[in-house]
């Protein structure tokens, strides 16, 4: 464990030489500091001597709780500088880029998920005998579109009428009905999981307000669909708070909202605790569109044997995993890393025992020491990663693929705006939580000088006063949060000047 503050010592050492090394991947990685990095400047880094010290950067933009960091090349693994780097820091959405890994690892990146419609008791004359089994198979795009699609296929496989009833398996995996259950009922971020996922299991939610009285829509919106559904249900209600009430009820999703916080009209997605029901719903409206008459969707637990008349075939997993670190969907994480954790060692029952599996891969394949990971999104509040392992499991993994996938982290100038000629490029994960701000990956500096870093912000008593009802949008925690965005930035862009060469 390093020491709280760090400890200077001289460039040629910090820069040129380690306390150990190991071979890891065909990259020399230089073992861990023992005590807390901080370079002395040279005479002849005279003109470094301008950029501002980490203290100088935390303390002008007044960032309360702690940073931990740690930033070492990317191509020898000599580490650069660290501070709290052994200090164990929720890592929020930079879980995902872990989860992207182990996905890729155990799946392939070529890998595809599908979504089938199967017939039970066989096809006669255009109808089906038994059943029509819509199986998911954990594919976390799927959409409106994609249902509509797969109704129309149906059709022109000649099917016409079903003579059973319309039943769905989404136990493919885990059937949970929720991610975080610390976290608000409302939040779209925070839906239910199982093998078949439709619209990122959200239902879009919008009212008009026309002569003193309010009308309600609950619908499966894709690009081209708005499909009303039954299975989940919105009453205004004469109040002021609580905004959402959440209840399971009659085999719904039963939501109320107060009528004080309506205003003229708006709309918003709320998550979905069906998702079995909830895709079922949509393709029976999509296959009464097709003049295919289904009744309503029943969830089944055991996949009964059929004949596949029609299986929808995702992206390659990939490409999915690009869109999941660029737009840091919480439910295509949980997905892929449940999907990941049953092809390594069979079904697990929930997502802490998938990130348990997770956690012991990553120490495995990544070198890391102590992960701490509860689930594969990071929204869990009790999972915990260290700068060091993080920056770490980068360095490991320089040449894996992953940065061509992260995000481009966009450098801002004093006033926010983007600066497109800036001379770092940076390829990083975002995550943010109340109070937390992480971002690790790769900076390349003006020289081509290429670094690993993770960044850990967080203020644990501002976040441990928050009630579970104000999770959505604690006072405080925005402008925190941008805080902690530019003490990022401006770390980066020291690294970029002292490492560069």
């Amino acid at each position: 464990m390093s020491k709280s503050k760090s400890h200077p010592i001289s460039r040629r050492l910090f820069l040129g030489s380690v306390a150990a090394s190991a071979v890891m991947g065909g990259t020399a990685m230089a073992a861990p500091p023992t005590a807390s990095l901080r370079p002395v400047l040279r005479g002849e880094d005279f003109y470094k001597r301008a950029v501002r010290s980490v203290d100088e950067i935390i303390r002008a933009e007044k960032l309360s709780g702690q940073v931990a960091f740690a930033v070492a090349r990317a191509d020898s693994g000599k580490w650069l500088e660290c501070e709290h780097e052994n200090t164990g820091t929720p890592p929020a959405s930079v879980t995902k880029a872990i989860t992207a890994l182990y996905a890729l690892d155990a799946l392939g990146p070529d890998h595809r998920f599908e979504t089938r419609l199967c017939a039970t008791g066989g096809i006669l004359d255009g109808e089906v005998q038994g059943d029509l089994v819509l199986i998911g198979g954990g594919d976390p795009t799927l959409d409106t579109d994609g249902l509509a699609d797969m109704a129309a296929e149906l059709k022109a496989a000649g099917v016409r009428t079903v003579k059973g009833g319309l039943k769905v398996y989404e136990a493919s995996l885990p059937v949970l009905r929720q991610i975080d259950p610390e976290q608000p009922d409302h939040v779209g971020y925070n839906p239910g999981v199982s093998g078949i996922a439709l619209n990122y299991n959200r239902v879009h939610f919008e009212w008009k307000r026309a002569s003193g009285a309010y009308t309600v829509t609950m619908d499966g919106r894709s690009e081209k669909y708005r499909p009303n559904v039954v299975m989940a249900a919105m009453q205004v209600r004469d109040r002021s708070t609580p905004i959402y009430t959440y209840e399971d009820r009659a085999g719904r999703d039963n939501w109320t909202v107060a009528k004080g916080a309506l205003g003229g009209g708006g709309s918003r997605w709320l998550p979905v605790r069906k998702p079995g029901l909830y895709a079922g719903d949509v393709f029976a409206t999509m296959a009464g569109a097709q003049g295919i008459r289904l009744g309503r969707p029943q969830v089944i637990e055991e996949l009964p044997v059929g004949e596949a008349v029609v299986t929808r075939v995702s992206g390659d997993l990939r490409g999915i995993l690009k869109d999941m670190l660029k737009y840091s969907t919480n439910l295509t994480a949980e997905m892929v890393g449940l999907a990941a954790t049953q092809k390594r060692i069979g079904a697990v029952g929930d997502l802490r025992a998938s990130a348990a599996e997770m956690n012991r891969w990553a120490i495995a394949t990544l070198g890391m020491v102590a992960p701490k990971l509860v689930d594969h999104s990071g929204l869990g509040d009790d999972s915990t990663v260290t700068a060091m392992d993080m920056a770490t499991a980068l360095i490991k993994m320089r040449d894996s693929g992953l940065r061509p996938i992260l995000k481009k982290f966009v450098m801002r100038d004093a006033k926010g705006k983007p600066l497109k000629e800036h001379p770092i490029q940076v390829d990083a994960k975002t995550g943010t939580l109340n109070f937390v701000s992480a971002l690790a990956g790769y900076v390349t500096a003006k020289d081509g000088t290429e670094m690993a870093f993770a960044i850990f912000a967080a203020d644990v008593g501002e976040r441990a006063k928050i009630s579970r009802a104000d999770r959505e949008g604690p006072p405080g925690a925005r402008t925190w949060n941008r805080r902690a965005k530019r003490v990022q930035q401006a770390l980066i862009e020291r690294w970029g000047v002292l490492y560069e060469g």
